[in-house]
């Protein structure tokens, strides 16, 4: 590898077990300062991190996510929310108009923010040899989230991440080959997705089989065909939720 770096993104794996000791509030004060540098569109610092202590909160979090690594106090958790709150105060304040900051482009920019700070705080928590894994789940119920955590108007939770001192080692999930998810200059073509990854789904049944053979074993094109659409936060009312938040409305 090339150098450190790399080599922890190249060797990224969700980790949903952690020991109970806690993460240092000097390390803790390193993860956010990697979120403070990493990139925001615009300058506009559309971002919020909220990091839950309180065990009635991480319990709200946890009912809306439904995944069961989310309760309890191991692992710490952060919520990243999407913040266009503050710059509405901003504008408010100067006697500006803010049905600019409801627009579905200005919410986009929030997200953009959101994730690139979050993958920062990722990298740089792995680079310690720390263990993470993402919360989408916690948009299961998005609204929960909001009351919990007094989210105002303009906000956003997008996305959890809970960071901690792993407590297993799994193996490395197979992605998609690189012709799938890669190209130049236009849109890469295949004629039968399914003849195409017949190589890949049987690698991704092997890795399943291998990780738990208890469980039923199911392809990559098997869980496109059966999954999407099918989850808590697939399900979610987020146009709602997003309404009540005065985001994305044009």
């Amino acid at each position: 590898m090339p150098n450190q770096t790399i080599r922890t993104q190249l060797e990224h794996r969700s980790i949903r077990a952690f020991r109970p000791e806690p993460v240092s509030e000097d390390v803790i004060s390193i993860l956010l300062d990697a979120v403070d540098r990493a990139a925001t569109s615009s300058f506009y610092q559309q971002r919020t991190v909220i990091r839950v202590v309180d065990p009635d909160v991480r319990t709200a979090v946890y009912a809306a996510s439904g995944q069961p690594y989310v309760g309890g106090d191991r692992g710490e958790l952060f919520i990243f929310v999407v913040d266009l709150y503050r710059n509405a105060r901003i504008r408010d304040e100067a006697g500006v108009d803010i049905g600019v900051l409801s627009s579905t482009a200005l919410f986009l920019q929030g997200v953009e923010d959101v994730l690139i700070g979050a993958q920062n705080m990722v990298v740089a928590a792995e680079s310690l040899g720390l263990g993470t894994v993402y919360l989408g789940s916690i948009g299961g119920d998005p609204q929960s989230v909001i009351t919990a955590l007094k989210l105002p108007p303009y906000t956003f939770p997008l996305v959890g991440l809970l960071v901690g001192h792993a407590d297993q080692e799994p193996t490395l999930k197979p992605r998609l080959p690189r012709e799938f998810s890669y190209a130049v200059d236009a849109y890469p073509q295949v004629a039968d997705y399914h003849q195409a990854l017949a190589g890949y789904d049987a690698v991704v049944k092997t890795y399943y089989d291998l990780r738990d053979a208890s469980k039923p074993v199911d392809t990559f094109t098997r869980q496109i065909e059966t999954k999407p659409g099918g989850g808590r936060a697939e399900q979610a009312p987020v146009r709602a939720a997003l309404t009540a938040q005065k985001l994305a409305l044009y």
